[in-house]
């Protein structure tokens, strides 16, 4: 299949930007001994998990779901990590995961019991209290009133029997700095305890595969954790796994002017590219330029009746015509994990360019898709 046969909207992952990814992140693994796994919650395209799993060392979820995909589907190691657990189901994630990690003291010793039964590594979530994100509180775990791990005022060291490891969680899209000023605070608040523990888990949020990420200052913040408490190291990025390694093909449906000029697409930021909205930040687009960089600028928007359902104002050399295709960039992570049909937006199809430079469509939905969903 030829890009010009792909239908519209489609997210298209790129199996050769991919791999990249999955090799930039092996090479840390080798370098260390470090284990670096799959945050699902980002990138769950189980499609890609036998290419994924010649490069990482298993799979991180956040529920149920994600930890039955990252069992079936790729068979490595499991962790699971969730702010609380349902009785009726911690049985099966026990089943499907090897590290099995707490949010609170009272989770811990309601659960934990069962975990060791199992055979299974009990882990804990600490809150190193330490922000280092600007501008995203949304996604910031050590913002005040944090629902995410235990503070150090919070913490009982009694109950730690059986517990072998520690999990923190506390970047978003940073680099390695950020990390090595918050294994500081880890180290400040709960350095005494780290020295009888097997593991330690780095969390998510490290742009690993960016241009600009500081890898050597990584891998040292990776050794000091070994080297001076012996700990085994596990970091489980999601965007850095498929960053920069797929697109959104969308196609220009209508153009209307109200005060500037406006383009309605068959895709949706509220439906199909969700963090538009949420970070909020600017999508990339290829072939055009900023607001006014080129000459003809155009506010694009979805079908939605959501106003605010817009991607942002970009500008081009010509203008836009209806059938144009569009195509944004970055759009494997956090897209079709958080799509929705709202409004009943059909959920765009999902193809895979190979390394021959040949699409095929993976998966496309339907009417059905919507109906099931809501009964």
């Amino acid at each position: 299949m030829r890009f010009e046969e792909l239908p519209t909207p489609c997210y298209v992952v790129d199996e050769s930007l991919l791999e990249k990814n999955l090799k930039t992140l092996n090479g840390v693994m080798e370098r260390t001994g470090a284990k670096v796994i799959l945050a699902q919650k980002a990138f769950s395209m189980s499609t890609m998990y036998p290419l994924i799993g010649k490069y990482l060392s298993g799979t991180a979820a956040s529920g149920l779901y994600e930890a039955r995909l990252g069992h079936e589907e790729l068979g490595k190691e499991n962790h699971v990590f969730a702010p609380a657990y349902r009785d009726d189901e911690i049985d099966e994630i026990i089943s499907y995961c090897d590290h099995i990690i707490f949010n609170s003291f009272s989770q811990l010793e309601k659960f934990k019991d069962k975990v060791l039964l199992a055979g299974k590594k009990v882990g804990l979530r600490i809150n190193p209290e330490c922000s280092t994100q600007v501008g995203h509180a949304i996604y910031d775990p050590c913002s005040p009133g944090s629902r995410f791990g235990v503070t150090l005022e919070n913490f009982r060291p009694e109950l730690l029997e059986g517990v072998s490891g520690f999990h923190f969680h506390t970047l978003c899209e940073q680099n390695s700095d950020d990390l090595a000023t918050t294994l500081n605070a880890v180290e400040d608040k709960f350095g005494q305890w780290l020295s009888q523990l097997e593991w330690i888990n780095f969390g998510g949020g490290h742009h690993i595969t960016r241009e600009d990420y500081d890898i050597s200052l990584l891998e040292e913040c990776i050794k000091r954790m070994q080297t001076k408490y012996d700990l085994e190291v596990y970091l489980e990025p999601g965007e850095a796994i498929a960053l920069n390694a797929g697109y959104l093909v969308t196609t220009v449906l209508d153009t209307m002017q109200n005060g500037m000029e406006i383009a309605i697409l068959d895709t949706s930021a509220t439906c199909h590219m969700p963090d538009v909205l949420e970070m909020p930040y600017r999508p990339p687009l290829f072939g055009s330029g900023e607001k006014g960089e080129k000459p003809f600028t155009y506010r694009l928007g979805g079908q939605t009746c959501l106003a605010g359902d817009v991607i942002g104002e970009y500008s081009f050399d010509e203008p836009l015509q209806n059938g144009d295709r569009l195509v944004f960039g970055d759009m494997a992570i956090y897209t079709m994990v958080k799509n929705t049909t709202f409004n009943g937006m059909p959920l765009p199809a999902i193809a895979l360019k190979d390394t021959d430079g040949d699409y095929r469509i993976v998966r496309e939905f339907g009417y059905e898709d919507f109906k099931v969903r809501l009964a």
